[in-house]
């Protein structure tokens, strides 16, 4: 699937995205800013709904955010120091300074669960090019699928390896692999002797209908709605509502591992 037609998926689902992601843990935004020596300027590339760009907001200074979907930002939270930005899928060196940053500006580029829907190569010159150097750091994260408990997973497994599985963009193959065969030309930063992946975990309490509105928040469930296939349907709905009512808890913290990719831009 081209890279347009997925942005295009996104905007169709810009609601439920908002509604439907988890909020990261403050922990890991902690980590990143321990990475870089200041605390003046960041930018969330591929922002989506401001997730990333509000905890981003509390450290730094002020903060850039920017996707290529009007109604994903439409969604995002409003506050002083975070500027968003409306940018194309690409963008020249001349576009990038006058739109995002200045050469050798920014303190910390953040990526979170969308790096690999990007054209990197391009992206990693455009990182490079308004990081300061050397130590300007770079942070790219995914969350995997949600752990909930023993009979909500057993229902979740196959509907995610089977049911779901044809209508996934190959990219989200990356998150499946946690980041690890994702291509980052980076160094390690200060403390590190590798770039990662680095594990964290966010926590959410849910009940059952915000669980099903993170499923249909999912690009794949956007994907197989355009073919005509509802992958929730009532049969589906129905097994997940006994394994969840199973315990007689309305409400139960559903987990998602983290895996996060850090290095810093050194002298390139």
């Amino acid at each position: 699937m081209k890279k347009k037609e997925m942005a295009d998926l996104f905007i169709k689902q810009a609601k439920q995205y908002a509604e439907g992601r988890p909020s990261y843990p403050p922990q890991l935004f902690e980590f990143i800013a321990s990475k870089t020596p200041s605390h003046d300027l960041a930018w969330d590339a591929g922002a989506g709904s401001g997730q990333a760009a509000r905890s981003l907001s509390g450290i730094y200074k002020n903060v850039i955010a920017t996707d290529t979907s009007p109604k994903q930002l439409a969604f995002a939270p409003r506050l002083p120091n975070i500027r968003y930005q409306l940018t194309p899928p690409t963008m020249s060196i001349a576009e990038l300074e006058s739109s995002i940053a200045p050469q050798s500006s920014i303190d910390v580029v953040t990526i979170a669960q969308a790096i690999h829907w990007f054209d990197l190569p391009n992206f990693y010159q455009q990182a490079k090019w308004v990081l300061k150097k050397t130590h300007g750091v770079i942070a790219a994260w995914c969350y995997t699928v949600p752990e909930v408990n023993e009979s909500v997973d057993a229902v979740f497994q196959p509907y995610y390896n089977i049911a779901v599985e044809p209508y996934w963009d190959p990219a989200r193959k990356l998150v499946d692999n946690k980041f690890e065969t994702i291509d980052f030309p980076f160094e390690p930063v200060d403390g590190a002797d590798h770039t990662g992946p680095f594990p964290f975990v966010m926590e959410r309490l849910m009940d059952l209908d915000s669980y099903f509105t993170y499923l249909r928040s999912w690009s794949a469930y956007q994907t197989a709605k355009e073919k005509g296939v509802e992958l929730l349907s009532n049969d589906v709905i129905e097994e997940f509502k006994r394994a969840w009512t199973e315990d007689g808890q309305d409400k139960k913290v559903v987990k998602h591992p983290i895996y996060l990719r850090i290095g810093r831009v050194g002298n390139e």
